[in-house]
């Protein structure tokens, strides 16, 4: 019986490899705050951020789209002293392609690049999705260098950008082989070593107290914790993280109780819209699945109104168009055509 009822009561579960909301609905945000133990990205730190850089916030800033963060006020502090740091993030090749989803790290950390002028190293995990995705070394690899191209395109300064894939890199360190189990990489301290200005003695030579700021989504807190604990211990500094909510599935699914629930994912091509996809597939797509912010019945309709905060379609122009004005307009333009009229009696 005890056991049924803390089925019952199931918390949310946001990890590396899972993300669902309690019951199957919304992803708590500021539950999850309090559970990981990351501070909430405030209005100040925005701020600072813009008179740092002097340049305005990007739209993920300004919108709560990157919402979390740790030690980001002392990265902020330590460049206000003319110190320097690094970016660190990555990506884990499970598809022939990103979707729109996986660019949201990326386009973050090119406009921290370029706003404070910093190195990047962009660490491709395949040795992690042989793992968990059952792939095999060889196709692994090769989903790592088509991803590889897709990252390039986001136009990162080559001067300052270093993209590795675990099996060259790793694996040329410690010496594996294609007949080596690859449980013997032990994937979470791989992940973890990027983040230790050490780990790249031909970029950083007698740097190594380079302080490192890692863009990622939530659910990759976990593996940073660990490394957190342990970076004092081996005489480095903490890794500091800026992190995301989760970009949106075309099929939303949405609860009237629960709220929305659904992350884009590339095991579902029609969650996802892809940057190889022409603009006729991302019509089609969008048209056959984007969940729109219509009630569920004319009666519902009449009294509420459409509800923007689950329209697919106006969700991905808040991450992607920068202009907050012709944001705004579009949102009244859609209240206005979406909102229920009676038709005038046409034979008065």
């Amino acid at each position: 019986m005890e056991k049924e009822r803390e089925v019952e009561e199931e918390e949310q579960v946001v990890n590396p490899w899972e993300v669902s909301g309690k019951d199957g609905g919304k992803i708590d945000y500021d539950k999850l705050i309090d559970k990981f133990g990351c501070q909430r990205l405030d209005e100040p730190l925005v701020r600072l951020v813009e008179r740092l850089t002097s340049r305005p916030a990007h739209v993920f800033l300004r919108r709560g789209v990157f919402f979390a963060h740790r030690d980001l006020n002392e990265i902020l502090d330590c460049y206000e002293r003319g110190q320097k740091f690094y970016l660190y993030t990555g990506r884990g090749p499970s598809s022939e392609a990103l979707h729109l989803g996986h660019l949201v790290p990326f386009m973050f950390t090119k406009y921290l690049q370029d706003a404070f002028k910093v190195p990047l190293v962009i660490q491709l995990t395949d040795d992690e999705k042989c793992m968990w995705k059952n792939l095999t070394v060889e196709e692994s690899h090769r989903l790592a260098r088509e991803n590889a191209k897709d990252i390039i395109a986001c136009g990162f300064d080559i001067t300052r950008t270093f993209i590795f894939s675990d099996f060259d890199y790793v694996v040329g360190i410690f010496g594996f082989t294609g007949e080596d189990h690859i449980g013997k990489i032990s994937f979470p301290p791989v992940q973890a070593v990027p983040s230790f200005p050490s780990s790249f003695p031909h970029l950083f030579s007698d740097k190594s107290d380079l302080r490192c700021l890692i863009p990622c989504a939530i659910d990759q807190d976990p593996y940073f914790r660990m490394t957190r604990d342990v970076a004092p211990r081996i005489g480095h500094h903490k890794p500091a993280l800026i992190e995301s909510s989760f970009f949106p599935a075309l099929q939303l699914q949405v609860d009237a109780e629960l709220g929305e629930s659904g992350k884009m994912s590339a095991s579902d091509p029609n969650s996802a819209i892809y940057v190889t996809d022409s603009a006729k597939d991302i019509k089609n797509k969008v048209n056959r699945y984007a969940f729109s912010g219509g009630q569920d019945s004319i009666e519902n309709h009449r009294k509420y109104g459409a509800n923007l905060e689950v329209d697919i379609p106006f969700k991905y122009l808040s991450f992607f168009l920068d202009d907050d004005a012709e944001l705004e307009h579009i949102r009244k333009m859609v209240d206005a055509f979406m909102a229920v009229r009676p038709l005038p009696h046409m034979f008065d």
